[in-house]
């Protein structure tokens, strides 16, 4: 049985396909932004960045925090889905600072907005890079949120 994904070599920020489209990833909740895929994002749009940055400034007034979804218009039919998952940095000795359960409910409100958008989702591995997730815990999370409610997800392996 297939999870309702598909894998594919290439740039998770030039998604493949037609139609409306959401680049997912995830970031930290710290406001720190300047390594790993936001470094690509940086490269094609500054929106992304400026949008993250100014959401964790003003995050007395706002949703920012673990779990917390924003999404970006970048084109006529794109956007960048900015999912927090990811508590801290990796420093020394600590574990990972990937938090499944942030980048669950994260990736729930972005099938939410994907469904509304009528749009697709496309994504690295998130949470496993600099966050120090594993892919067979999180692939799971986005079978069930996304490609079981009829998403078409589409996951990009560099190289």
């Amino acid at each position: 049985m297939g999870t309702g994904i598909e894998y594919v070599r290439g740039d998770a920020t030039t998604p493949l396909g037609k139609g409306p489209k959401v680049i997912a990833h995830v970031c930290n909740d710290l406001g720190g932004w300047g390594k790993g895929f936001v470094v690509a994002l940086s490269r094609r749009w500054p929106e992304p960045e400026r949008a993250y940055r100014q959401w964790h400034r003003e995050r007395a007034k706002n949703d920012f925090g673990l779990g917390a979804l924003q999404l970006v218009r970048v084109g006529r039919s794109l956007w960048i889905a900015n999912m927090a998952g990811q508590h801290g940095m990796r420093t020394g000795s600590k574990g990972p600072p990937v938090r499944y359960g942030a980048i669950d409910a994260a990736l729930e409100k972005a099938a939410d907005r994907a469904d509304e958008l009528g749009a697709s989702v496309h994504m690295p591995r998130i949470g496993c890079g600099l966050a120090g997730g594993r892919w067979e815990l999180v692939e799971p999370l986005v079978r069930t949120r996304l490609a079981e409610r009829g998403i078409r997800v589409t996951v990009y392996d560099h190289g």
